[in-house]
C-alpha cells in the first residue's frame, strides 16, 4: 500500500456518499454530490501523477485505478438513469465497453501483458467524467442542460466505443495467438 493506492481507495470510498447525495432531493444535496464528484475526479489525476512521479507504480494500482474509475462513472450514470436524466441505452453501451475491455485486460494479463491506458482511453474517461459533471451541475445550479446533453451523450458514447475498439485493435495479434 502506498499513497497513490490510498488515494485510489479514497475515490472508491467517496462513491456511496456521491450516490446518496445524487439520489436524495434538494439542490444543496446536488451541490454536495457535485463537490464530492469533483474531489473524486481530482483523485483520479493525483494518484496516477504521484505513482509516476514517485516511481511507485504497483500492480494493485494498475488494477484498482481503472476499476475505481469504472465504478465511479457507472454508479453515477445508473443513478441518473433511475432519475430519468439519461436514457439507459448509452449507459448500457458504456457498461458493455467496460466489461469487454476489463475482459481483454484479464486475458492479456495471463500472458504477462499489462493494458495501460491509451490516449483514447484517457479521452473516454475524461469525456465520461465531463458528462457526469454536466448532469450533476444541472441539478446543483438549476440550468437547462438538455442541449448540452443532446450533444455530449452521443459524443461520449462514440469516444467510449472508439476507445474500446482501439484496445482490441492494438492487441489483435496477441489475442489471435492465444485464442
Amino acid at each position: 500500500m502506498n499513497w497513490p493506492n490510498g488515494i485510489t481507495l479514497l475515490r472508491v470510498a467517496l462513491i456511496p456518499a456521491i450516490l446518496y447525495f445524487v439520489l436524495i432531493s434538494g439542490s444543496h444535496y446536488e451541490l454536495i454530490a457535485l463537490g464530492l464528484f469533483v474531489l473524486a475526479a481530482i483523485t483520479d489525476a493525483v494518484d496516477g501523477y504521484l505513482a509516476r512521479r514517485q516511481r511507485d507504480e504497483t500492480n494493485l494500482g494498475r488494477f484498482a485505478d481503472p476499476i475505481a474509475d469504472k465504478i465511479l462513472i457507472i454508479s453515477v450514470l445508473l443513478a441518473f438513469v433511475q432519475l430519468q436524466e439519461i436514457s439507459a441505452v448509452p449507459v448500457i453501451i458504456i457498461v458493455a465497453r467496460e466489461f469487454l475491455v476489463t475482459g481483454l485486460r484479464t486475458v492479456i494479463g495471463t500472458q504477462g501483458v499489462v493494458l495501460g491506458a491509451s490516449l483514447w482511453g484517457k479521452l473516454k474517461t475524461l469525456s465520461q467524467m465531463g458528462l457526469v459533471f454536466v448532469l450533476l451541475s444541472r441539478g446543483a445550479f438549476h440550468w437547462d442542460a438538455d442541449g448540452v446533453k443532446a450533444i455530449l451523450i452521443p459524443l461520449v458514447v462514440a469516444i467510449t466505443v472508439i476507445s474500446g475498439i482501439e484496445y482490441f485493435y492494438r492487441f489483435r495479434k496477441l489475442l489471435g495467438r492465444i485464442s
